[in-house]
């Protein structure tokens, strides 16, 4: 009864959402009006990134006061970090490994960063941040495209031996606290992936993980938005004609340009149509 566009048939098999026109299973029931007063760019960020990155923290099961690792400066991982601080998080900290994305987290999630290329071992360096504690709540906000480790990048990227890297999850398992909790949002495929789960057994620790229910935060995230708490449109960074759709995956993956989050204009969109 789901399914997510362009994403081939292990789910659903619709046809990808980027193009002038979409076909929408069940629009008469799914879809959410926007508000007259929601700029169209804010409600663009609420289909994925926002929700995804909200929902990130919600699943951390943050408490006042917790200390908040995001792994990985993308839209999601902004959000996420963003998002923290409404569930009452007392310090937040995000780990990439460019600068200015690092500098972006810090204006937009108000966020401590850490670049993970300056550091010799990640789970250590987190520890020593925090007291020798841990974090309370670590957030997975990269997935099995992770960089970090050329071990897992070579037998999960390369050598297909595993079904991506896991560092970042290896990194939130290590240095968040015992007791704690790990909020899993990265993209992750089947089958296979070497994680330490001994270590998670032995630590204590609560992971949760899922596909972002967009539909049901979109009641609360419109609430943040007309109430000035956040303006998701201030990661867009680059604004694509939709028939340059090539260009912006090359900037995007390649991080080119100091691109954040582009979004792709079709002509009906347009002002010069």
């Amino acid at each position: 009864m789901g399914g997510f566009y362009g994403y081939t048939h292990t789910a659903g098999g619709y046809d990808g959402g980027q193009a002038e026109y979409v076909r929408v299973p069940f629009a008469d029931v799914g879809p959410t009006v926007i508000p007259d007063d929601i700029h169209i760019e804010d409600a663009v960020l609420l289909t994925d990134a926002f929700p995804t990155g909200y929902q990130a923290a919600e699943m951390g099961s943050i408490r006042e006061g917790d200390t908040v690792v995001v792994f990985g400066a993308g839209p999601v991982g902004l959000f996420a970090a963003k998002s923290a601080w409404f569930f009452g998080a007392g310090r937040v900290i995000v780990v990439d490994c460019e600068d200015y994305r690092l500098e972006f987290a810090q204006k937009f999630a108000h966020a401590e960063t850490v670049n993970f290329r300056e550091v010799d071992d990640m789970a250590t360096h987190l520890k020593k941040m925090t007291d020798w504690m841990g974090a309370d709540v670590c957030i997975d906000a990269v997935g099995c495209d992770a960089t970090g480790s050329t071990f897992h990048g070579v037998t999960g990227k390369i050598l297909m031996l595993q079904a991506g890297s896991p560092i970042a999850l290896h990194w939130a398992i290590n240095s968040v606290r015992k007791g704690g909790r790990i909020s899993i949002v990265g993209v992750y495929g089947p089958t296979f992936n070497m994680i330490p789960i001994g270590n998670a057994v032995n630590k204590g620790l609560t992971l949760r993980m899922n596909q972002a229910s967009v539909k049901r935060h979109l009641p609360r995230l419109i609430e943040h938005i007309r109430a000035g708490h956040i303006s998701p449109r201030e990661i867009i960074t680059h604004r694509i004609p939709l028939e340059d759709v090539a260009d912006a995956y090359d900037i995007f993956v390649n991080k080119r340009d100091n691109c954040i989050k582009p979004v792709l204009i079709p002509p009906s969109a347009r002002n010069d149509s």
